[in-house]
């Protein structure tokens, strides 16, 4: 690593248990000591929860391990999205680079080595505006070479940009009237996956809420790419149900993790093999199209 060690910011709400399990895996890491740790903690939406809430933060409050840990509690709910803009605004306001989790994520113990390396390698890239340390599922082509790869979209789990990148964020989507009339740029936008335009015009609608698709789309806006490794570091324990976003069950994201070395050449470049397979994976079912044709208008 060329420079310092990037903070962590958590985001956490009303799930003791897949938090503890977060921050100990994160605190296994070999860089975990070295590392300021910003947590976010969102307030309850309702009674209904508040002594889930007072759980987490009473958990809060003992976590060590870190260089420092900074609790951030809410007195209201804010919902995710917000929290996330917010959160990392603040903490990008202090620092060049930053690493992000959501209280669901398993990490291995080089998780946090990987990331710095990628936020140092790639921080004069203009091409690239975000890396993170999850790959899906995909079926790679057999003849790539290297240990990471690119494509045009940003990954939300376990997650990595700078301020100078985050600064370009158009969090209006002043341009979605452009692109909804444009169908070659709405062709080109789904280079990363069909399930992106859907999204984006669901949360324009107002019918989601979601930080992730909108900081994709400032990323297609100044053709830029979020870097992946071929082999995930991350592991998302929260599509068993209990989240907020993500409330079905499901094991299709529970690939093994892998330790190790990861190569980064500083002149990676754009391989068309990959973004095929990336975006094979996140076809979208027909019955869905069909569902946000009839219910939606997209």
């Amino acid at each position: 690593m060329s420079g310092p060690i990037a903070p962590i910011v958590l985001f956490c709400y009303n799930r003791p248990g897949h938090l503890q399990r977060t921050v100990e895996s994160l605190r296994m890491n070999m860089l975990a000591a070295e590392s300021e740790l910003y947590v976010y903690s969102d307030g309850p939406k309702s009674e209904s929860d508040r002594q889930q809430v007072s759980e987490v933060r009473a958990y809060l409050a003992k976590v060590t391990g870190f260089r420092q840990v900074h609790v951030i509690e809410a007195e209201k709910n804010k919902g995710l999205a917000r929290s996330v803009t917010e959160g990392v605004s603040a903490v990008l306001s202090r620092y060049p680079k930053v690493i992000v989790l959501e209280d669901d994520m398993l990490s291995t113990t080089d998780f946090l080595t990987f990331m710095n390396n990628a936020l140092d390698t790639y921080a004069e890239r203009d091409d690239i505006y975000s890396v993170t340390g999850y790959t899906p599922p995909l079926e790679f082509p057999q003849n790539y070479l290297h240990d990471v790869y690119l494509v045009p979209r940003a990954s939300s789990w376990g997650w990595g940009t700078w301020a100078h990148k985050w600064a370009n964020a158009d969090w209006q989507v002043t341009g979605f009237d452009k692109l909804k009339s444009d169908p070659f740029q709405r062709e080109a936008f789904t280079l990363g996956g069909e399930d992106l335009w859907p999204m984006l015009a669901k949360q324009q609608k107002g019918i989601i809420d979601s930080w992730a698709i909108r900081w994709t789309y400032s990323q297609f806006t100044h053709q830029a790419y979020g870097l992946y490794p071929v082999r995930s570091k991350i592991k998302n324990i929260g599509t068993d149900g209990s989240g907020t976003n993500f409330t079905f069950t499901s094991a299709e994201y529970g690939q093994e993790m892998a330790e190790g070395n990861v190569v980064m050449p500083p002149d990676l470049t754009l391989d068309g093999s990959m973004i095929a397979a990336f975006r094979r994976y996140y076809r979208l079912p027909f019955l869905l199209k069909i569902k946000n044709k009839v219910k939606y208008g997209i």
